[in-house]
């Protein structure tokens, strides 16, 4: 961690002590609150986007730990104000399967999001990592799709980003070519060794989620504890990829207690 990075740390109770991350802590005693503390953030931004740019564009992740934030996002009244009609819905990272496989990440977001939402069709993209080709694609979309905005504000405006307990984060796997791809903002890469399913995927780039302007680590379990404290002590992005977000814009973290405490 470099002496000039920002260290803040929110939390609801003196039991919670995150561990001093770069950028921005948000620490809550249980993912029930955190998922409160994470929504409210998302609308907020979503917003204050729409407002700036007249739209908003939302990279979304995959897996189990989001899923009770997609469900509050659709379900509670207090975040219907989340500006749908005027979202991109982008996703971070897809598995090379159908979107018919329950192992894809679309497949749920669309369920619980895209269905229930009146964010208009043509923008939500999804990754079509079964065919071939699928990085070049993702990145012509994005491209064309930011490209109506004033340069320097043609980037991502939220990235929401997991953690495996070992340091990834999107599909950006230890030693993973998305980590040092300066000229792409999407790759396809083959399947992990470390990370079940062991199936090919596509991804955005590290430097795609570096240039966002606010990027969101959602991190909760007991079995994250001891990958946060190693990129609290500064680890290797080459080991440790979630080391290596270091955005443009703002870093804030989300950690529920027993990730913090590790138990």
């Amino acid at each position: 961690m470099d002496a000039g990075d920002e260290i803040q740390v929110e939390g609801l109770d003196e039991h919670v002590v995150a561990p001093k991350l770069p950028g921005r802590v948000v620490a809550r005693a249980d993912a029930e609150e955190l998922v409160d503390a994470l929504a409210f953030e998302l609308t907020v931004h979503a917003q204050n986007c729409v407002r700036q740019f007249g739209d908003f564009h939302l990279a979304l992740s995959g897996g189990r730990t989001p899923q009770p934030l997609y469900v509050r996002l659709m379900y509670d009244p207090r975040f219907r104000a989340l500006p749908w009609k005027r979202t991109h819905l982008w996703m971070v990272d897809e598995r090379c399967v159908p979107f018919e496989d329950e192992r894809s990440n679309f497949a749920r977001i669309r369920e619980v999001i895209v269905d229930h939402s009146d964010i208009p069709p043509e923008q939500v993209h999804p990754m079509l990592a079964a065919q071939p080709g699928a990085a070049e694609r993702y990145e012509r979309e994005l491209r064309e799709a930011l490209g109506w905005r004033q340069k320097g504000h043609d980037r991502l405006d939220f990235v929401l980003l997991g953690m495996g307990a070992d340091g990834h984060t999107a599909s950006i796997f230890p030693g993973s070519p998305a980590l040092d791809a300066p000229d792409r903002l999407a790759l396809d890469v083959p399947a992990p060794t470390t990370c079940a399913p062991h199936v090919p995927r596509c991804t955005l780039t590290l430097r795609t989620i570096n240039a966002a302007r606010f990027v969101a680590p959602f991190v909760c379990g007991a079995d994250k504890h001891a990958m946060l404290m190693r990129v609290a002590a500064g680890a290797n992005p080459g080991e440790v990829p979630i080391a290596g977000v270091r955005p443009a814009g703002e870093l804030r973290w989300y950690v529920d207690g027993p990730a913090a405490r590790g138990a």
